[in-house]
């Protein structure tokens, strides 16, 4: 459903052209110090505006609804919502016996029986990402809270960093505008690969099997909208290497290279945490479709109106670094 966690709860809710959409997060430890202030600068990494993104603007503000007091969490659930101001429903009509390709316009239809809201994806659209980041900035928080006495003090130095390794299969950054403009002037798009680094988290983290910290992870990653696969420290290039290439040999402070990345049995080795997430092209383009008119039952060619990223990966870096806070979080 919509709940993520066993102990660090994230429950998102609202669709893309609704009131509002938000997140509850149950689990949060008290006396953690938060505002909304402290959200911004996650929030504007995600926010659009740089060339391939989408125009529509909205003020993304967080509202604190419950579990905070004098700026410090009370241990109750923790409720933040955003409210929706700039939409443009009209662009989302067809779409209910016109599905999009590459959508979730025809599944959900199916499942929901047409009750579903399509209007700007509804609840399937990107911008449930927005929840997930401000789950993420708590969820940091969480993971480098002072714990413990001032006799026997807790602390993790944790931190999670993602970055944008490729678009359209570019490596080369000084040619990304380029092709973004390109592709935009073709009514198409373009997909890219982020690359998510954890440090800090010590030695022995996670279960074997289905709480492993790769399983964990991968099943929090593939709950981003657009995401194709996921691939742990070689990664693929593991299947094409022999063992003696991939393995991590051990020196007396852990694994001295990061074949597995940062991962062996389920467990974190204390090396950090290494994993790239595949973005698939954004699916509403300018460029004409076919697809199926439900209504009418024959095939049509749909053009797509509306506002869109023509490479959606660009906003995806704080996303996966959200993803990967919440998972740390549960996990320990």
């Amino acid at each position: 459903m919509n709940t993520f966690g066993q102990y660090f709860k994230v429950s998102i809710f609202g669709e893309s052209h609704g009131p509002a959409i938000g997140v509850v997060l149950d689990g949060v430890p008290e006396n953690i110090p938060l505002s909304e202030a402290d959200f911004d600068a996650d929030i504007a990494r995600r926010a659009p505006g740089a060339i391939g993104t989408t125009p529509r603007r909205e003020a993304d503000r967080p509202k604190i609804l419950s579990g905070v007091l004098d700026g410090y969490t009370t241990g109750a659930p923790l409720t933040i919502v955003f409210w929706n101001s700039n939409v443009q429903s009209q662009d989302y009509e067809q779409f209910a016996s016109i599905p999009r390709p590459g959508h979730a316009d025809f599944t959900a239809n199916i499942k929901y029986n047409f009750a579903n809201d399509p209007r700007g994806g509804g609840h399937f659209s990107g911008r449930l990402t927005l929840p997930i980041v401000a789950a993420g900035v708590v969820a940091k928080k969480i993971l480098n809270a002072d714990y413990g006495t001032e006799e026997a003090p807790q602390k993790l130095d944790v931190k999670i960093s993602a970055r944008l390794l490729e678009i359209g299969g570019e490596r080369d950054a000084s040619r990304w505008n380029e092709l973004l403009k390109a592709v935009s002037d073709e009514g198409d798009s373009l997909g890219g690969i982020v690359e998510c680094t954890a440090t800090g988290l010590g030695v022995g983290i996670g279960d074997p099997f289905w709480d492993s910290v790769e399983s964990c992870l991968a099943h929090a990653i593939f709950a981003i909208p657009g995401v194709r696969g996921i691939e742990f420290g070689d990664g693929f290039e593991a299947a094409r290497m022999k063992g003696s290439q991939h393995n991590d040999p051990f020196g007396p402070e852990g694994p001295v290279k990061n074949g597995a990345g940062g991962i062996n049995g389920g467990l974190t080795n204390g090396a950090p945490i290494v994993f790239r997430v595949a973005f698939k092209p954004t699916s509403s383009i300018a460029k004409p479709q076919k697809t199926w008119d439900f209504e009418n039952k024959r095939q049509t060619t749909l053009q797509i109106k509306g506002r869109h990223d023509a490479c959606f990966a660009l906003r995806t870096p704080v996303v996966v670094e959200a993803m990967t806070a919440i998972v740390l979080a549960d996990l320990l």
